[in-house]
């Protein structure tokens, strides 16, 4: 063979790919292999919703009309609680005092009726001893809630004592205070221009879930002299309360507890004039009772 012609074929060999002979597939049952197969998956649930020619199994029934207007029904104009009427009445303070002078029965009512953010609010408290009235008097008042624990009240005060009676147009505050106080605060006007601003404040405290220590401070306030009362300018008088109750009931409750009450300044100064007492103390049993 010439160099030519082994050059030729040299060149055709090199040329041409080798041909690779494919490998033959595995068995799929060998000797001693185990039999494997390809993972098969559950079809996808949001295809499935999406697909509305996908069958219901026979356990779960059609919706029907009459379920979409029981799952979405009118509610006519987001109806809510506060269109209800409702109210409450609080017996804060029925009780016999017995003590410093002739013994006395005092009372302490206040309730409301109403819905949740506009009420019409009453009040009435006072004395009685010796078969006469000491004190009364009787407060109707329009409340409006202004913040999630207050409310403010505006209406007329009448004191029913038969002698000398008084009128007077009443604004105030009244609410829970931080640390769970609760606060009245009213101002008073009569028609004759008299001034009157009358400040009280109490506080439970649970010495357990039932038995309640309840401590109460009162203040009145005069902007002028009421000689057919007897009271003075400037603070008149004051009240300090201490009372444990026992809740068999949350709404009943009896107690047993002490008042302290004092005279000050030109009330006091009339009150001794008149040969009365400036202050006492006096033992009070009583009941608490609302509905």
């Amino acid at each position: 063979m010439t160099r030519l012609s082994f050059g030729l074929a040299l060149a055709v060999l090199l040329a041409v790919p080798p041909r690779v002979q494919a490998q033959p597939a595995p068995a799929a049952h060998q000797h001693g292999a185990p039999q494997t197969s390809a993972p098969t998956y559950p079809p996808d649930d949001h295809s499935a919703h999406q697909d509305p020619a996908t069958p219901l199994p026979p356990f779960v029934p059609p919706v029907t009309d009459a379920d979409r207007r029981a799952a979405f029904p009118d509610v006519q104009g987001h109806t809510v609680h506060d269109m209800s009427v409702n109210y409450f009445v609080l017996f804060d303070q029925l009780e016999w005092q017995t003590g410093s002078g002739s013994d006395a029965f005092s009372w302490d009512t206040k309730g409301w009726v109403g819905h949740d953010r506009n009420r019409l609010w009453f009040r009435t408290e006072g004395d009685r001893a010796g078969g006469r009235t000491e004190q009364a008097q009787v407060n109707l008042l329009y409340g409006r809630a202004v913040a999630r624990w207050w409310d403010v009240t505006a209406g007329v005060r009448l004191d029913t004592l038969p002698d000398t009676p008084r009128s007077a147009l009443a604004l105030g505050v009244q609410g829970l205070a931080p640390y769970w106080f609760e606060v009245e605060a009213s101002a008073y006007i009569e028609p004759s221009g008299r001034t009157h601003v009358r400040f009280e404040t109490e506080y439970d405290l649970l010495i357990t879930n039932r038995l309640v220590l309840q401590p109460l401070v009162e203040f009145e306030v005069y902007g002028r002299a009421d000689r057919g009362r007897l009271i003075g300018a400037g603070l008149s008088t004051g009240e300090l309360g201490l009372r444990l109750r026992y809740e068999f009931r949350r709404e009943f409750a009896p107690y047993v507890g002490v008042v302290w009450t004092r005279k000050y300044f030109g009330t006091a100064d009339a009150a001794r004039a008149a040969g009365e007492r400036t202050q006492s103390a006096r033992l009070a049993l009583g009941l608490r009772v609302w509905l």
